[in-house]
């Protein structure tokens, strides 16, 4: 499958690096907005060629497949033309700005026989992988999980500075939960589908340049949510104003199961539950580790998913089902937003 890029930015790089990891692809264009940039991108990155339009690449006939790594908000129309020219695409998280211009992708793809996928790495990991099977086979019955992800971003005092950045700004689909939030939401949907009911709470701000009350002038930096699924809840949290330190963990009847870093799951530990009769006391020990080998370049896995999705087609098990979760997490992050009063220009 020969491959296609959207985007410079350091995720993109991290892409090309999993590229060239992987059998079955190789990297043959990359694409800038001007032709010196795309130019010393493709030679710096090891690509066949370079263009800076985006007509042109969609043209192109000898391109299989576009990653897409550019801001959310230009996801859905990029897209649309590369499908519209044949050619797969596999797109960065968050795959777009809502779930209506999500499903607008999905049926332009399926309508072309062709494959369209998020890039949403840490469903694609072996540790995500070993998580859905233990908590299928040997926790009992669920009744609560935790997940959280948050992280201090170099960017936050440029942005209390005054600074307009694409990272906090309503008119480019992104914000805490878009960028961060997302770790937590879809390993969620992909284990348990769409909550019955969510209370989201959050800490959010003025977008520099814009009035308080003005349309697309708020956008969330930190923020928490519960999720009712009947038989057992979750609470999610995530910020890019503060570290998180805390493990994962998913509570059953008959166990927990503990790890680290929801956005690349490792270092798994199964508690297995023993009786104290009327004193319960948590075991302190880290309980029975649970073996994940991991490549350093965890975006492999992902590569490797698209690529077999590809092969069995647009309406393939593979493609269904990381369609399903894509459309379910925006779907669920569209309600937090609402409750959060962020909202985007693609919402209206």
């Amino acid at each position: 499958m020969r491959f296609a890029t959207i985007g410079t930015s350091d995720i993109c790089r991290r892409f090309i690096d999993a590229l060239k990891q992987v059998d079955g692809a190789s990297y043959e264009l990359a694409y800038s907005r001007t032709p010196e940039r795309a130019q010393a991108y493709a030679q710096e990155q090891g690509a066949e060629r370079s263009c800076s339009s985006l007509e042109d690449l969609a043209a192109d006939p000898d391109v299989d497949a576009v990653y897409i790594a550019s801001p959310n908000a230009l996801h859905t129309d990029q897209a649309k033309l590369m499908l519209s020219h044949g050619k797969h695409v596999f797109v960065e998280k968050s795959f777009a700005a809502n779930a209506r211009l999500a499903r607008e992708v999905f049926d332009l793809a399926e309508s072309q026989g062709l494959v369209a996928m998020e890039a949403m790495r840490n469903i694609h990991a072996p540790g995500f992988k070993k998580i859905a099977q233990v908590v299928s086979e040997d926790l009992g019955q669920v009744r609560a999980a935790s997940f959280g992800f948050a992280k201090i971003t170099s960017r936050i005092e440029r942005l209390r500075a005054g600074e307009r950045l694409n990272v906090f700004d309503p008119q480019m689909a992104s914000g805490a939960l878009m960028d961060m939030g997302v770790y937590t939401v879809e390993p969620t949907v992909a284990l348990w589908g769409r909550p019955q009911r969510v209370t989201c709470y959050g800490v959010t701000t003025t977008v520099p340049g814009e009035e308080d009350g003005a349309p697309f002038s708020k956008i969330d930096l930190a923020g928490a949510a519960l999720l009712d699924y009947g038989t057992h809840t979750v609470q999610l949290s995530y910020g890019k104003i503060a570290d998180d330190l805390a493990l994962c963990q998913v509570q059953g009847e008959g166990g927990t199961l503990s790890f680290r870093g929801i956005s690349g799951p490792e270092d798994l530990h199964l508690h297995t539950h023993k009786s104290n009769k009327m004193v319960y006391k948590a075991d302190s020990s880290l309980g029975d580790p649970i073996p994940v080998e991991v490549v350093e370049n965890d975006m492999v896995y992902e590569l490797q998913d698209f690529i077999a999705a590809a092969g069995e087609g647009a309406k393939g098990p593979l493609a269904t089902r990381y369609r399903d979760i894509t459309l379910g997490s925006l779907e669920l992050q569209d309600e937090m937003r609402r409750q959060l009063g962020v909202s985007f220009p693609a919402d209206e």
